[in-house]
Parts: C-alpha cells; sequence; structure tokens
C-alpha cells in the first residue's frame, strides 16, 4: 500500500476510496446517470486485512477477489467484523473450485464454459445459495484469457438458461492491455442488451469512467484505491 494511498482524509476515508467516489459521481453526472446504478467493487486481491480494515471502516462494502484460496484465508475474519461485506470473485474459477465458489462469494464474474457451468448449477442447488453471475465476454479473442468469444455470446447465454438453469445477471469484459477500451465496452453493452442482461461489470482503475459511460453497472477498481501491488 503506497504511502498516498494509505494517508486518510479529514474525515477519515482513505485517500484513494475517497478520489475513486469522486471520480465515479463526477462520471455519472457526465452521463447523466444515477451514482446509486454504479456498484464500486473494491479489488483486494494481494493485499491483507491490514489495508482492507481502514476501506471497511470507511464504509465500503462491495470487494473483489481474484482466487477462492486467498479469499477464504482472509475473509471470514473480515466479515465476521462487517457482515454485510459482499464479496466478487473477479477473477478466473476453475470448476472443481464451484464449491467453495458458491459458499463464500455473493458474485461471480467469470462464467464462460460449460463444465463450469455444470458445476456452478449443481452447487447452487445443493447449498441453496444464489451469487450473482456475469459471463465473461473475450471481446479480444485473446487466446491466454478466458471468456467467451463474443460470437458464441448469444448460444452460450442461452445454453446457461435452457441446459443449465442458471440466472446470469450480466456480462463482464477484460479489454485487452494494447488496445482502447472503449470498443470492447461498446462491444459487451450491445451483447447484454440484445440478451436482456442489465448489468455490465467493465472497467478498472485505468478505465472505470469511460466504463460508466457505456453503461458499467460495476466497476472493479483495485490499484486506485489500495496503491500498487509488489
Amino acid at each position: 500500500m503506497t504511502a498516498a494511498n494509505a494517508a486518510m482524509n479529514e474525515a477519515g476515508t482513505p485517500s484513494g476510496l475517497k478520489s475513486v467516489r469522486q471520480e465515479i459521481a463526477q462520471a455519472c453526472a457526465k452521463a447523466r446517470r444515477d451514482p446509486a446504478e454504479v456498484t464500486l467493487v473494491a479489488v483486494s486481491k494481494t493485499f491483507g486485512a491490514d489495508a482492507i480494515a481502514p476501506v471497511l471502516a470507511a464504509g465500503q462494502r462491495v470487494f473483489g477477489e481474484n482466487r477462492v484460496q486467498e479469499a477464504m484465508a482472509k475473509w471470514p475474519a473480515l466479515k465476521a467484523d462487517y457482515p454485510a461485506t459482499a464479496l466478487h470473485l473477479v477473477g478466473p474459477l476453475q470448476s472443481n473450485k464451484a464449491k467453495e465458489a458458491v459458499a463464500l462469494f455473493d458474485a461471480i464474474h467469470a462464467v464462460d464454459r460449460p463444465s463450469l457451468c455444470e458445476a456452478l448449477a449443481r452447487e447452487i442447488v445443493r447449498q441453496g445459495r444464489t451469487p450473482l453471475l456475469f459471463a465473461e465476454i473475450n471481446t479480444g479473442g485473446e487466446p491466454q484469457k478466458s471468456g467467451v468469444l463474443p460470437q458464441e455470446a448469444d448460444g452460450f447465454l442461452e445454453r446457461c438458461r435452457q441446459a443449465y438453469g442458471l440466472t446470469i445477471a450480466g456480462l463482464m469484459c477484460l479489454p485487452p492491455i494494447s488496445e482502447p477500451a472503449a470498443p470492447h465496452f461498446g462491444l459487451t453493452a450491445m451483447i447484454a442488451r440484445r440478451n436482456d442482461l442489465r448489468l455490465l461489470s467493465m472497467g478498472m482503475s485505468a478505465d472505470f469512467a469511460l466504463a460508466i459511460a457505456f453503461g458499467a453497472t460495476h466497476v472493479r477498481v483495485g490499484t486506485a484505491i489500495f496503491g500498487g501491488r509488489g
């Protein structure tokens, strides 16, 4: 956690969190959107309880983690103090971790293949928990990334509903780092509209204001809140 982001303002809010909240409000005003429509997911992956606790104390209640095992190690104790906290899994999910993911997370942002759909559907029924589900779209067609290709998205979403009985609430995308993000946000939003999906998980520290302009309902922000990762 950098000194700048560790600093507290006069109200006791970490400076990074305060800045992100202000930028979200400004982006919503510019897009003529209600800030209440945008959920800030504070991505706390790789950070320990000492870095997360001030952000919790400042009122942030939605956090994102990339790995099931890391979240299982640190969040039960934190949630004991802040039981209203919602956890989002924003990284790839292995099918053999579906049991733990359904038990721990309130939202899963990376539904992307039949084997994972089967595992999630089984655990949702078995546990009686229904985390919010996002299908991940690989808008850049990058072979090293997970996600459904855009041209296969409609069919995949239909199979989620019909074959697996999963309720997909929205889409998630992670644009290629070497390309402008706007076309990828626009493509994801278009796929969501034609499939009657209301939620869009788009935008990170460098581009969440732009994502809001394209209709993002969830922005995944880590570095701008917690500082650089070592």
